[in-house]
């Protein structure tokens, strides 16, 4: 994993980071997302929707530089060659919840294996953050599968310099013959605007839709 430097003297975005930066500007988009077929084809394949959901997800990620622009342990403005997603996982003996990280790839069956992998390890394990050694180059993922929200926004009192992007999905539900599923995109303005908020929508959506370009 390399973490590449941004040269912010010579940066074509540095007066909208610097702007969005000193405002500590954040904003969430909440879409919903189609997954009729998809839905179906997982069930088919014995596969559950939350692995495919944060492998859509990080697939997005990895293919724009402005989801992977952060600021290192060092505190030097950067972005990372790839990410891994850290995401959470539900404990229904005693309603808490971990946070595990999986090592990634584009092939879904190489993830789909890893995931597994860490779930069966791990899921039995109490406590916030169970599998040690997470990346720098993590970002965060959740589900709220109780609730199918309109809008979600998560407040992170860090002095607004986490730059990162967090993807929450809700509950899918039904409508109009079609199964829906709300996933809220919550970014930093100093290095995302609403066109690339707008892109991780549409792609997430052509990655649904296009399930047999990756789902074996």
């Amino acid at each position: 994993m390399r973490f590449n430097l941004i040269d912010r003297e010579n940066w074509d975005r540095t007066e909208y980071f610097e702007h969005y930066l000193s405002q500590k500007c954040t904003y969430s988009l909440t879409a919903n997302i189609d997954i009729t077929t998809l839905l179906e084809q997982l069930r088919n394949k014995g596969i559950k929707l939350y692995p495919a959901f944060i492998y859509m997800v990080t697939r997005i990620v990895n293919a724009h530089e402005e989801f992977r622009t952060c600021f290192n342990d060092e505190g030097d403005l950067g972005y990372w060659d790839h990410m891994i997603p850290s995401y959470t996982i539900f404990h229904d003996d005693n309603k808490s919840f971990s946070s595990l990280w999986t090592a990634f790839s584009n092939e879904f069956l190489v993830f789909y294996k890893n995931y597994n992998d860490d779930i069966t390890r791990y899921s039995n394990a109490k406590g916030l953050f169970t599998k040690d050694n997470e990346p720098e180059n993590c970002f965060p993922i959740s589900s709220i599968p109780w609730v199918s929200f309109t809008s979600f926004n998560l407040n992170i009192n860090d002095d607004h310099d986490f730059l990162l992007p967090i993807i929450t999905s809700g509950k899918y539900f039904n409508q109009e013959n079609k199964t829906l599923l709300p996933v809220s995109l919550q970014v930093h303005h100093a290095v995302c605007d609403g066109y690339h908020a707008g892109t991780f929508i549409e792609e997430l959506q052509q990655l649904a839709n296009n399930f047999h370009d990756w789902l074996p």
